[in-house]
């Protein structure tokens, strides 16, 4: 088979590999950009990583753990304080933007109608970030009264947890929305 052949037979598949690079990279690029721009005086480590780590605090001290979040000394982080007992921290990684950055690629990729592709990529960054969000309280609790499971519960249940949450909305666009299974229907 020749080149051309191989692209012709393989054009979706190409096509899906550069669209979801595209926007992967671009979106990446942004929000390193986003990051470096960040001077962290009002909003420690970044916008995003303290908008998260205060809402945690709400949601325990909701939950009825006394909770205090403070700016980590000695790294870009805040620390997740229980009951006078630190039991976390939130970096920039807990703050669910890459991975929404890799949920909107693929979709993204593998695109629907504009609105519905649109509607989807905002309910399911919501999804996800909501879900991020009660990860981290869940794992704070966890953290608190369990605190010798910390590598299975930080390493392995909440990464399965909330990437398995991303397959399953990858899962409903491409069986549901994406103009792929219209056409095969």
């Amino acid at each position: 088979m020749n080149i051309k052949a191989l692209l012709t037979k393989y054009k979706l598949v190409i096509r899906f590999i550069a669209i979801f690079l595209l926007v992967y990279g671009t979106l990446t690029l942004g929000y390193y950009l986003y990051l470096n721009m960040s001077d962290g005086s009002k909003y420690y480590p970044d916008y995003m990583t303290n908008l998260v780590a205060k809402q945690t605090n709400a949601l325990l001290n909701g939950i009825g753990y006394d909770t205090v979040v403070l700016p980590h000394p000695n790294e870009a982080s805040m620390k997740v304080i229980i009951e006078g007992k630190f039991v976390a921290r939130v970096i920039e990684g807990c703050n669910a933007i890459s991975i929404i950055i890799l949920f909107l690629s693929f979709i993204v990729a593998f695109s629907g109608k504009l609105k519905t592709t649109l509607i989807y990529c905002f309910a399911g960054s919501i999804i996800i970030y909501a879900f991020n969000l009660i990860r981290i309280v869940i794992l704070s609790v966890g953290l608190y009264h369990y605190p010798w499971r910390r590598e299975v519960m930080h390493e392995v249940i909440f990464p399965l947890l909330i990437y398995g949450t991303v397959f399953l909305l990858w899962m409903v666009w491409v069986n549901r929305f994406s103009k792929t299974e219209k056409a095969n229907a």
